[in-house]
């Protein structure tokens, strides 16, 4: 009997709040600029389920009132008008044309308090995220309420970072608002902070001739610490960056390293065997559109053997015949390139193609307000270290490997004991290419996909495999991460051309010095 006592009040209670909710929408409906303030802070305090929605419809444009009952209502866009909700229950109502209802405007006072009262909504929510981004949306904006219900909350946070959120919204309030001890606290307190609205603060108090000149000191030290902080991050970005180019250096380069380390072939048509895997990941998202997230997982071993096959053919029916002879060998595959390119153009036109990021890879990793590591570029490391581990398992581990060494240190010694050159040939300029196919794969992730693709990374390419010692991997390794670094470094006073010359002037340079590069191959016939 008590029970149902209980229930029947409760039952009663929340039909009586959803009565005074619908009474305050119509309110809300028929009241001017003047009267909604009230209105809409009734909407807040009323505890109700839709009161968040409905304040945020407002704040976007999307509370209408229906003409035709004065029922105020929640759209969305359709191809006939409006699909309308019902504002108090989220109740359907079927589509209108827009002539049928009629919007609720606000004003930027208006715009100002729902933005305030939705972020103290979300204080309250059970999501660190969400309480999170409501903190960050108050900041700077506080008034002495607002400061007091943070202060309040924060005592009662367990989140680390909604906790420090908080103290440096309270420190930017105190920082214009407080009196002499709390803005000295504030200074503290925002020290080092990276926060921009606290940094832009604190430099229009470092520069305020009415404040104490303690205050003014203080705050210019605070910002000269928040400036370091900053430089310090701009730096790991400035690596991170030069990091992932070079992994892509990395990836286009370690095919030719085999190839030129191996055969002695300047292959001109390297470039275009990446456009190939570039190409065949433009494909594959065409064959299964509904499945962008698995369609790299199916590019990355149809490039290697698209590239692959194109090479040992390339190889088969070229190359072998030119072996020794490598001015005609660089001609030739130069022709190849030109060729390649011209088949591109007249199967997918010479226009470029833009490949689709999945969606794991999109977004990026926000470590503070100024360092942000992008997931393609992280991927796109992980990917070449990935691809340069199995290929040192292959060469240090299986049969084809063995051979690949014996041919690339003593290729007369090899032939010797038995080992194939012809077969070895073929297969090493499979591996190659096929892996320059993949290279494609990671390429078609941060640019377009064209004709041109590979000449770009051609030049590039080789200046890797030079300066890291042909033949080498490790150097090939070492050499890409280390001139991509060199580039980022460079590319903000120098200009993008300028830094490229300026490493390649260094790499001459270089080779003046140590012309077999860092890591010199070994064997005799390196010595010879």
């Amino acid at each position: 009997m008590v029970l149902c006592t209980l229930l029947a009040g409760a039952a009663t209670q929340a039909a009586e709040r959803s009565e005074g909710f619908a009474a305050d929408l119509a309110a809300l409906a028929a009241s001017g600029f003047d009267d909604m303030d009230a209105v809409v802070e009734r909407i807040a305090s009323s505890d109700h389920a839709r009161a968040v929605p409905v304040m945020q419809a407002l704040l976007d444009g999307r509370l209408y009132r229906r003409k035709s009952d004065d029922r105020v209502v929640i759209v969305a866009d359709a191809e006939a008008g409006y699909v309308l909700t019902d504002a108090v229950d989220g109740a359907e109502l079927g589509t209108v044309s827009r002539r049928k209802v009629k919007r609720i405007n606000v004003n930027n006072q208006l715009r100002s308090l729902l933005r305030g009262l939705i972020a103290r909504a979300a204080l309250a929510s059970a999501d660190p995220a969400r309480r999170l981004a409501a903190v960050e949306a108050m900041s700077g904006q506080l008034d002495a309420d607002a400061r007091d219900l943070l202060a309040e909350r924060a005592t009662q946070e367990e989140d680390a970072r909604v906790r420090e959120a908080i103290s440096v919204a309270i420190a930017i309030f105190d920082l214009e608002n407080g009196d002499a001890a709390r803005r000295d606290a504030a200074i503290d307190t925002l020290r080092g902070s990276l926060d921009p609205v606290a940094r832009g603060r604190l430099a229009v108090l470092a520069e305020d001739d009415t404040a104490p000149r303690e205050t003014r000191r203080a705050a210019a030290s605070a910002l000269a610490s928040i400036e370091q902080r900053i430089a310090l991050y701009e730096l790991a970005q400035t690596i991170f960056f030069g990091l992932s180019m070079g992994s892509v250096l990395v990836l286009a380069a370690i095919g030719l390293a085999i190839t030129f380390g191996v055969m002695g072939v300047i292959n001109m048509a390297h470039g275009e065997l990446i456009m190939l895997g570039a190409y065949t990941t433009y494909v594959v998202q065409l064959a299964m559109p509904e499945h962008l997230g698995w369609s790299l997982a199916v590019a990355v071993p149809a490039a290697f053997l698209v590239a692959a096959l194109t090479g040992i053919a390339i190889e088969r029916g070229v190359i072998r015949f030119l072996y020794g002879r490598p001015l005609e060998t660089l001609l030739a595959t130069f022709g190849v390139s030109l060729v390649l390119q011209q088949a591109v153009r007249t199967i997918f036109s010479p226009l470029n193609r833009s490949v689709a990021t999945p969606e794991w890879m999109s977004g990026s990793i926000e470590i503070n307000a100024v360092f942000a590591l992008t997931w393609n570029r992280l991927t796109i490391m992980l990917f070449m270290l990935v691809v340069f581990a199995l290929l040192m398992a292959v060469l240090r581990y299986t049969r084809l490997g063995l051979e690949v060494r014996a041919v690339a240190q003593n290729r007369a010694m090899a032939r010797a004991i038995g080992v194939r050159g012809n077969r070895v040939d073929a297969l090493t300029f499979g591996l190659g290419s096929g892996i320059a196919g993949v290279a494609g794969v990671a390429l078609s992730q941060l640019t377009n996909v064209g004709p041109n693709l590979g000449q770009a990374y051609i030049v590039d390419s080789f200046m890797v495999v030079v300066f890291g010692g042909v033949g080498n991997l490790w150097g090939t390794l070492l050499a890409g991460l280390g001139l991509g670094v060199a580039n980022k470094f460079l590319e903000p006073w120098a200009g993008a051309v300028m830094a490229k010359i300026l490493v390649l002037v260094f790499i001459i340079v270089f080779i003046q010095k140590r012309p077999r590069g860092l890591f010199p191959q070994r064997g005799r016939a390196a010595e010879g």
